[in-house]
């Protein structure tokens, strides 16, 4: 796979290279909450411009309906993206247009310009080769490079991501060939003991990377709303806890499967719960109770682990070499159910492993509940690339960037 690197030194000075960037952040309104990927986008773009390249930009943001849509317009990112180069990006309204072509068209050496959201374009996530394809042409027609720097969408089919390097001279940027040389120390080399946290809400999410891990892991912590199918598949009360009932046979087989394996699955030992779930706006008190596990009263749902299980998880990270961890362990956008995702990441920084943040919403609550992400080894910007990644499936990005 040819790196930024390699472009940049067969000249790239006066040339236009079009970087898919994946600058899917959150937004409330037009405010940006957490700008993580923009800041993961700034090497490969800076070291672009500062060897004269005109850099067109390009990403999706949210899952509009192949048509513009305000809510998902990238503009409050294109000027978050100006601050952190600390440049004027110019935005163009459109992704093939008329705005396109003329932004494109009138960059400078070393300029920068951000594309409108490409999933406005109903090519970009087309199944239809042909329909996919005719879009690609099109954006190919705005550079003379591409670089694939979108680490959270390679795991999609998708024009910018799959086929437009087909039509290119193409190169990984740093985002990118640093996911990938991270995931190859959880697949290709890895230092045991080894741990691995899941958590978040559908178990049906993370069956997939199980049953891979269940021959690669030491150990599997399982927290967040998929732990009440794992209590429910041993037979205990979740009371009104999430729960996908077509679920529980597979966790079965994965739990049987991994006593044969010798794989060690840690469940929550006790949970922090409520009657409703809390109001996440307001983030008004919701009077939580902490019950055992395995015996959640009928009228209350698991929103958290509790104390015991964060002092169990954190003793079962201690001695490992290696962590991943993917989806926190409760509502942590709610102080009252924010601990245990807290106990495990600062359980990750406490071991002497090497520590993989998977992305998604791991990495919102390690930056929502203040903790320093250069003391992470990594902090991934794609969870369900990541996942995939884990899971030994080929990533349509990955393979396109291959030569």
């Amino acid at each position: 796979m040819k790196t930024i690197d390699d472009l940049v030194g067969e000249g790239v000075s006066g040339k236009r290279v079009f970087v898919r960037a994946d600058l899917n952040v959150p937004l409330d309104g037009g405010t940006i909450t957490d700008d993580g990927r923009i800041r993961a986008a700034v090497p490969t773009i800076t070291k672009l411009a500062e060897n004269g390249a005109r850099v067109v930009v390009a990403s999706h943001l949210g899952r509009p309906k192949g048509a513009p849509d305000p809510q998902f317009s990238l503009a409050p990112v294109a000027k978050r993206l100006g601050e952190l180069l600390g440049k004027d990006v110019a935005f163009a309204a459109d992704t093939v247009g008329d705005s396109a072509k003329a932004t494109v068209g009138s960059l400078a050496d070393g300029g920068v310009t951000l594309l409108e959201n490409l999933r406005f374009n109903p090519g970009e996530t087309s199944k239809d080769d042909a329909e996919r394809g005719a879009f690609a042409d099109e954006l190919a027609t705005l550079a003379d490079s591409y670089v694939g720097d979108g680490f959270g969408a390679v795991h999609r089919k998708h024009a910018s991501v799959y086929d437009l390097p087909a039509r290119l001279p193409h190169a990984a940027g740093y985002l990118i060939a640093t996911e990938v040389g991270v995931l190859k120390k959880l697949t290709d080399d890895v230092r045991r003991p080894y741990a691995v946290v899941l958590g978040g809400a559908k178990v049906s999410d993370k069956l997939g990377v199980i049953d891979h891990l269940l021959t690669r892991a030491d150990r599997i912590l399982i927290g967040g709303g998929m732990a009440y199918t794992f209590l429910k598949a041993q037979g205990h009360d979740v009371g009104s806890s999430l729960l996908q009932e077509d679920q529980i046979g597979a966790v079965q087989g994965y739990l049987a499967r991994a006593e044969e394996l010798g794989v060690e699955f840690v469940l929550p030992v006790d949970v922090v719960a409520a009657r409703e779930f809390p109001d996440l706006k307001t983030k008004a008190p919701s009077h939580p109770e902490t019950v055992a596990a395995d015996a959640i009263p009928a009228d209350l749902m698991g929103l958290d682990i509790g104390p015991e299980s964060r002092k169990l998880y954190a003793a079962k990270l201690a001695d490992t070499a290696t962590i991943f961890w993917n989806g926190p362990m409760g509502v942590f956008e709610h102080p009252d159910y924010a601990e245990g995702t807290r106990a495990v990441a600062q359980g990750l920084l406490d071991s002497q492993a090497f520590t993989v943040v998977g992305g998604g919403d791991s990495a919102a609550a390690v930056r929502q509940l203040g903790f320093d992400e250069n003391a992470f080894g990594h902090i991934s910007t794609g969870g369900g690339a990541s996942l995939e990644y884990l899971e030994g499936k080929t990533l349509p990005g990955l393979a396109a960037l291959e030569d």
